[in-house]
């Protein structure tokens, strides 16, 4: 029984999930490849008696197997990992099988850690490849193998895939693809197994995604029965816009044209906002906070970092005193009894929009009247916590209404991603940038170029120009050797005095981050080191440039998240990307997207290819995979009959549906909401 494999740790924790554990790759055992045709960086298996077993000591212990085949030609096995039985499984003239890459060591051909097993003279090779899976301690191929294959015997699995869709796509029924792709048939191409590129993936693939989309519409039908309060239009609004010291752009007006319909409904919004770096989401999130304080309603805003947040309630303050609004703060940092105060104030009605981290989802916030919801940066904050909000928001309104919820993310997000993730979500999004903002000019420098940085840096500061100067690390790491923030600014303030260099970084008690922020924003700090805290939230239009070390360390929407800290005034703005060789195949790509484009959305499809949605959506698919088997970029076909054929059961097969999600979700529906 699969309960009693301790599975838990690769998802399997009923039966039914056994078949759905499917191979991560595939060995060729079919074959039995000469020495004499063995070359380096093949991966081949080999088959002969050993001749010779030796424990050598130097430059490390290690075990050296010498094998000969039938023609007399050698090759070793090479174990830096071994116990003193294998001495005696390698005894002399044992016949052994082994498969591996080969090398070319001192002494010849070598298969280092080699899998291998003793065999008779004659013993017949498989005729199919054979899968091999993602396991745990304890648990070896042979049983595990013999686990999967006792559960698609034993379970019944029948098709929830309509007839006519299936034919249409060419996919076997589900049953046999699951048994080909666990016993592969004898002649199948190991390079189309591995590519995932058979019928019997694409079946697969199909109904993982038909699944993803099933969830997804299913809560979002439940959502649009729900109620929430009507928010339509008002005075508030109209003064706010006419307080604005700027006017929104196409692109903004679109955006905010579709949130605020939305909340003119009695049905709960759940829209994603999403916009480039810069491209002014902030203010669409107030022109919301704005419609539904001018109805009688609170409002909330939750950000992942303090920083952030604090940035968030000092740039609203102001806009929401022109239309009367009372604003409050409330973050870990502050003093109990000061949140004490923001608490009762909040829960007394006299608080109209509360800013803060999610401090503003602990059991002791309550609020009077909780209209609007409004989370940036949303999938920064984990699974666990996503989730307490949407617990919080099911009873913050009263009255059995809902407040609605707008979501703001500034990694912008490739169309097929959209589509597959956020099938729960309306998404706006705001693809153009206010006028008066400077396209930024990237430079990629080698380190080694560090003191023409620098006079540059000197150049800029002299100009009056402010400069960021971005490091990984806080302190130095062993494992990693890296310039440090803080030996950056002890540097950078002795080469460039008198000119004052700041410094801010993760560990620096809040209210010393906050005055060197608050001096550099005033232009009294010109050169601010920093690590990652200001890749969001800070907006200093007169800095322009921006100096980001060991760049090849950072990820592509980190990076660009960075950059866009520049370019926010009318001067020519620079990113200088320093980098040390040598460079890996992976960050000299990286570092080449960014110096060829500043479109995020383009940035976020390269990011996409290059690291997959699990890593690029962050904690959305809650410690779980979300899409164990499809890749969005080659399967974006199957996103869009997916979306179709989910549409469709929904309407006219709720039984289906209910078997689909069950075989492939089983009871983790809900984190795929959050």
């Amino acid at each position: 029984m699969a309960e009693a494999l301790p599975l838990a740790r690769l998802g399997i924790r009923r039966e039914q999930d056994l078949p759905l554990h499917l191979p991560i790759r595939y060995e060729d055992e079919t074959r039995i490849v000469p020495i004499a045709r063995v070359r380096p960086g093949e991966t081949v298996q080999v088959e002969g008696e050993v001749a010779r077993t030796e424990i050598v000591p130097r430059p490390r212990r290690m075990l050296v197997v010498e094998l000969r085949d039938d023609a007399g030609d050698r090759i070793d096995l090479r174990f830096f990992n071994f116990w003193g039985s294998q001495l005696k499984q390698f005894g002399s003239g044992r016949r052994v099988r082994a498969q591996g890459e080969a090398r070319g060591g001192l002494f010849g051909l070598e298969l280092v850690h080699p899998r291998w097993r003793l065999v008779d003279a004659g013993e017949a090779l498989p005729d199919r490849l054979t899968p091999v899976y993602s396991t745990v301690s304890g648990i070896g191929q042979a049983r595990i193998r013999a686990a999967v294959l006792g559960a698609l015997r034993k379970l019944a699995w029948p098709e929830t895939v309509p007839a006519d869709v299936a034919r249409r796509l060419g996919l076997p029924p589900v049953a046999d693809a699951l048994r080909a792709l666990h016993q592969p048939a004898p002649g199948v191409s190991l390079e189309a197994l591995q590519e995932r590129a058979t019928p019997e993936w694409r079946r697969v693939i199909f109904d993982e995604l038909l699944a993803q989309q099933l969830s997804l519409k299913r809560a979002r039908a439940a959502r649009a029965s729900l109620a929430a309060p009507a928010l339509g239009s008002c005075a508030a609004v109209e003064r706010l816009l006419g307080a604005l010291p700027f006017r929104l752009t196409g692109a903004q007006q679109r955006a905010w044209a579709e949130v605020a319909a939305d909340l003119a409904r009695a049905q709960p919004m759940n829209r994603l906002l999403q916009g480039d770096v810069g491209s002014g989401k902030t203010v669409i999130a107030a022109l919301a906070a704005a419609q539904a304080i001018g109805s009688s309603w609170q409002a909330a805003m939750m950000a992942p970092t303090e920083l952030l947040a604090e940035q968030h309630w000092r740039k609203l303050e102001p806009w929401m005193k022109a239309v009367g609004a009372r604003v409050a703060w409330l973050s870990g940092s502050l003093r109990e009894s000061e949140k004490k105060a923001v608490r009762a104030a909040v829960a007394a009605g006299e608080v109209d929009l509360l800013v803060g981290t999610h401090a503003l989802i602990e059991d002791t916030v309550a609020f009077a009247r909780l209209g609007l919801a409004i989370v940036d940066e949303q999938h920064r904050f984990g699974v666990a916590q996503r989730l307490a909000l949407r617990a919080k928001l099911d009873t913050a309104a009263g009255g059995g209404l809902l407040p609605h919820q707008l979501m703001m993310s500034a990694t912008p997000i490739p169309r097929t991603l959209a589509m597959s993730y956020y099938a729960d979500l309306d998404v706006s999004v705001i693809d153009e940038l206010p006028p008066g903002r400077t396209p930024v000019v990237t430079k990629l420098v080698s380190e080694a170029r560090r003191d023409e940085v620098i006079d540059r840096l000197r150049a800029a500061a002299a100009a009056g120009r402010q400069v960021y100067w971005v490091c990984p690390l806080i302190e130095e790491s062993e494992s990693l050797d890296l310039q440090t923030a803080i030996d950056t600014h002890e540097r950078l303030s002795r080469e460039l005095a008198p000119i004052r260099v700041g410094l801010v970084h993760g560990r620096m008690p809040p209210a010393d981050k906050q005055a060197v922020m608050d001096g550099f924003v005033r232009g009294e700090v010109q050169v601010l080191v920093a690590t990652t805290v200001i890749e969001v939230g800070v907006d200093v239009p007169n800095a322009s440039l921006m100096i980001i070390e060991h760049a090849e360390r950072f990820g592509l929407a980190q990076l660009h998240q960075l950059r866009g800290r520049v370019g926010r005034g009318t001067t020519e703005s620079f990113c200088v990307l320093m980098y040390r060789n040598p460079l890996s195949a992976t960050a000299r790509e990286r570092l080449r997207t960014m110096y060829e484009t500043t479109d995020g959305f383009e940035i976020a499809r390269r990011d996409l290819m290059q690291r997959g949605p699990g890593e690029l959506l962050g904690a959305r698919q809650s410690g779980q995979m979300l899409l164990r088997f499809a890749d969005l970029e080659r399967d974006s076909e199957l996103v869009a009959v997916a979306r179709e054929t989910a549409d469709r059961m929904l309407r006219e097969d709720p039984a289906a549906v209910d078997a689909h999600l069950e075989r492939w979700l089983g009871g983790r529906e809900e984190f795929l909401k959050a």
